[in-house]
């Protein structure tokens, strides 16, 4: 088992992932009946997307001896009505400027086809943008 979640009522949740115990709320947001004081659940899903692509990109930058320690994801979550869903994701990286064209090319490629990438379903529209401008 990886996490449990356990419902506290008032229309919010608190995850536990098991094996460090670390632990997160979860809130219904405000446009669906919640007080919206922390993430909501798709607002995890949007993010999830850009800790994934982070994280599998500072794993190849490792192996390329490339920093990117304070790389920043900004991340804007659309929702659509009738089913509810999420019907966009966008996430604007934002980069070291010293990285080589190589290796941005590189880690862009990484960054674009990682796990929750290719997990969410295809309709969701995912509008990345590589700003590689952080000093």
């Amino acid at each position: 088992m990886t996490s449990k979640v356990t419902y506290n009522g008032e229309l919010r949740t608190t995850c536990q992932h098991l094996r460090s115990g670390n632990e997160f709320i979860t809130d219904a947001p405000i446009d669906n009946h919640g007080l919206g004081q922390a993430f909501s659940p798709t607002d995890t899903v949007a993010t999830g997307l850009a800790s994934c692509m982070i994280t599998v990109m500072g794993i190849k930058a490792r192996d390329l001896q490339v920093d990117l320690k304070g790389s920043i994801a900004e991340v804007t979550k659309h929702m659509a009505v009738d089913p509810r869903r999420i019907s966009k994701i966008e996430v604007n990286l934002i980069l070291p400027s010293n990285v080589s064209a190589k290796h941005r090319t590189i880690l862009k490629r990484i960054g674009d086809t990682c796990p929750i990438h290719y997990s969410l379903h295809p309709d969701i529209q995912k509008v990345i943008t590589y700003n590689w401008t952080k000093e």
